[in-house]
């Protein structure tokens, strides 16, 4: 039976619009990183990404869902997927597509090689997921090869399932590109469709029903004059393949214009519910939905773990069938499930309250399945479902962890400082008589390789084949080795090294109250790097500190300064799936309170020099420009709250990484940290223009190579970068550092980098000096 068969009967189909490729053990990660170390060849990758994408298939399949999305499975990011696909491989790999582009040339476009920086990475959006950044300047763009064809045809063939192929719109996919002056983005678009109309009739041809396009950008504040092209393509879309289904998808807020884009001439238009603020209802129920339209209804969280009351959901599912009708509404996730882990079925330590309260990927799945049989087929089972589901969360909502909340927290922060007592303009000079730091001086942003043998250490800790005493001696020892390495190398600021943390929010999440833990609930960042957020499920308060240990212990190793390093608030918030029964402001100002605590304890330690990472504060800015500053302000105040206490000669850093800043530099400079480091080298140096137009006025260093990538630029080219950003920015006030943390590159490529960092300073210091 078909879809539109069994729509006839039921009303209801269930549909999903992405799943996590990373395999429920990080298969995924896994074969990635054999197949660039040389353990497996590229047929042997290309098998196991084969085998995973087949399971993922049949298990959606199995789960009940009747629209299965297709070519969503990535051998690193979608968004490169796409590019390829349109032959955009930047100059500088010295590769010109004749037909699908290599293995090897689409991992060095994200990956970097010895003669060619990688692509730029930035943030998908709100979210931490990160893409590769498609480069236009000097495009050609050709279609090298139907990727969601191929997709579909093997669904097909080797499971029999009818699947939904998905790609990323033309306008999100320009949009979300560089290289191109704005003001030709219609020109640019109108370029990429008939490589879309080639792809769209192919799929007709084939006898595709229903296709995906990702439009994701259209619940951002776009500018409204992009409304023309954008009609204009979906019409073009229209009369290349009118048998075809197109699902205009978009998520993570509400649509913007919507009395115009919901008339465009395609088939459906799928709505993200959960994440709108109420705002795509409201559209709906004012302006009513188009005759004939199909809604996609996204109206399972597909960002956040906790369960749905599917009794609330079957009610907001009947009132937009008021305005459609069943026929016409199709039950999916707000978004693709890749945001959230694989499966609760690993999970065998969580407290079982807690655990009732959850919702992986999977049991996502199997709630708009219960959804649609519940409602569609009135089924007895699901019907029961969805009645249990609404007990459990309720059952949460009024446990003791989430009713017992902290003080008042507008009372509290009332009677609590939210500013240094000292402005900068005097901080500084304090400062610079304290530490006698010379111009320019070098650091890194705070973790360095996590091998092997020290993986393996913590887990002979965490199973208790190591005793405490001897876990640490063995920190104590590689904390001396890389103290030992800095001051060798000639760096001004040394850090410990973090190697007692897994990672660096679940690290503090684990010394925190009100956190929980998963065993497997790993989440895609960026290319194999997978990260385990933690669960804020209740009050977040300070326990007893959590790095001082550590640090005090370098410190005493090197008469030079060694940084005390955390996470900031607003990134532990943006990096954890946090609970969604109070407002994530407040959460937030939780998290600031707790830290200030440790931020407290490090100075009384004796460490002089703190840096409260806040690299996620951009990627949690709302799409809706209306809603930003509301955001910003929180955020800054976290910051304040978690530093404002601590002497004017204790110097506060922070770093940022891997998203666009030019809109909100006077809020960086609100924070009033003492010197803030941010990604530029991966960006080509394009954050340098900003300060051209801006003024800032405190320490900053702009990262002058990219750690992401295993390539180690020369001294040339970091000198170039330095020697570029002094041109806008007081030499007086400049740092010189990596982009973010050592954590992810080998001990022997990130000796090499820093030497050359190393050598990058003092050869700018010496021009300097010539030139004063």
């Amino acid at each position: 039976m078909s879809i539109n068969e069994r729509s006839a009967l039921s009303g209801l189909i269930s549909s999903n619009l992405g799943y996590p490729r990373i395999g429920g053990n990080r298969e995924w990660k896994k074969a990635l990183e054999r197949f660039w170390n040389g353990s497996i060849d590229e047929s042997e990758l290309h098998s196991e990404m084969k085998r995973l994408r087949l399971k993922h298939l049949s298990k959606q399949q199995d789960k009940g869902i009747d629209l299965i999305p297709v070519g969503d499975f990535s051998y690193y990011d979608h968004m490169l997927d796409t590019s390829v696909m349109f032959g955009l491989v930047p100059e500088r790999f010295n590769y010109w597509p004749a037909g699908p582009v290599p293995l090897s040339v689409y991992f060095e476009i994200a990956r970097g090689q010895k003669g060619a920086t990688a692509s730029e990475m930035t943030k998908w959006l709100n979210t931490n997921y990160h893409y590769i950044v498609p480069e236009l300047a000097n495009a050609a763009p050709v279609l090298t090869e139907n990727k969601p064809l191929q997709a579909y045809r093997e669904a097909k063939q080797e499971l029999g399932i009818e699947g939904k192929p998905v790609l990323i719109g033309p306008y999100s996919f320009v949009a979300l590109s560089k290289g191109y002056d704005r003001k030709d983005l219609a020109t640019i678009v109108r370029s990429f469709l008939p490589l879309y109309t080639r792809v769209l009739s192919e799929l007709a041809a084939e006898g595709v029903q229903w296709v995906q396009i990702d439009e994701p950008v259209l619940t951002t504040s776009f500018p409204a004059e992009d409304l023309d092209i954008i009609q204009e393509a979906y019409e073009t879309l229209a009369q290349a393949a009118p048998a075809l289904n197109i699902m205009l998808q978009t998520y993570f807020g509400s649509l913007e214009h919507y009395k115009r884009l919901s008339t465009l001439p395609v088939q459906g238009l799928g709505l993200d519910f959960v994440h709108d603020d109420g705002e795509n209802l409201q559209h709906v129920l004012q302006h009513g939905f188009p005759a004939g339209k199909t809604l996609g209804a996204g109206v399972v969280d597909g960002r956040n773990i906790w369960r749905s009351d599917l009794k609330a959901v079957a009610a907001l599912l009947s009132q937009l069938a008021e305005q459609t009708s069943a026929a016409q509404l199709i039950v999916q996730p707000s978004c693709s499930l890749l945001h959230v882990p694989v499966s609760l079925e690993a999970e065998q330590k969580l407290n079982i309250e807690l655990v009732h309260a959850l919702a992986f990927a999977d049991e996502k799945l199997e709630e708009i399945a219960a959804l649609t049989a519940a409602l569609g087929e009135r089924n007895p089972s699901a019907l029961a479902q969805v009645e249990q589901s609404a007990d459990a969360v309720a059952r949460f909502n009024s446990s003791a962890a989430r009713v017992q909340t902290a003080a008042d927290m507008a009372a509290l922060l009332a009677k609590e400082p939210q500013s240094r007592s000292v402005p900068f303009a005097q901080r500084r000079v304090i400062q610079q008589d304290k530490l006698k730091l010379p111009p320019l001086p070098t650091t890194t942003i705070g973790s360095f390789p996590q091998t092997a043998e020290i993986r393996k250490a913590r887990l002979q800790y965490r199973k208790g084949e190591w005793s405490a005493e001897q876990y640490r001696t063995f920190i104590q020892q590689q904390i001396k080795e890389w103290i030992d390495i800095q001051e060798e190398i000639g760096i001004d600021v040394l850090v410990h090294g973090e190697f007692e943390r897994t990672d660096m929010v679940e690290f503090f999440g684990e010394k925190l109250k009100g956190f929980a833990f998963t065993q497997n609930g790993w989440v895609q960042s960026y290319g194999s790097r997978c990260v385990k957020p933690p669960i804020i499920y209740g009050d977040v308060l300070f326990d007893q500190p959590m790095t001082v240990e550590e640090t005090a212990f370098a410190q005493s190793l090197t008469s030079r300064p060694v940084k005390g390093m955390l996470t900031g608030p607003v990134t532990i918030l943006n990096w954890s799936f946090e609970r969604n029964d109070i407002p994530r402001s407040q959460v937030a100002l939780q998290l600031a309170l707790a830290l200030r605590a440790e931020v407290e304890a490090l100075e009384q330690a004796g460490i002089g020099m703190i840096q409260v990472d806040e690299p996620a504060i951009r990627e949690g800015l709302p799409l809706k420009k209306e809603q930003q500053q509301a955001y910003l302000d929180w955020a800054v105040q976290a910051f304040l709250v978690t530093t404002a206490t601590v002497e004017p000669a204790t110097q506060i850093h922070t770093h940022m990484c891997y998203s666009e800043f030019q809109h909100m530099i006077q809020s960086i400079s609100d924070m009033d940290a003492d010197v803030i480091s941010i990604e530029t080298s991966r960006s080509h140096g394009e954050l340098i223009i900003s300060f051209e137009d801006q003024v800032y006025d405190k320490g900053i260093g702009l990262g002058v190579y990219d750690i992401h990538s295993p390539r180690i630029p020369d001294v040339a080219e970091m000198l170039s970068m330095i020697q570029r950003a002094l041109r806008v920015l007081p030499s007086d006030l400049f740092w010189v550092n990596p982009d973010c943390g050592l954590k992810t590159r080998t001990k022997e490529e990130s000796i090499a980098a820093l030497r050359q960092m190393v050598q990058a300073a003092q050869a700018a210091r010496d021009a300097l000096a010539v030139s004063n």
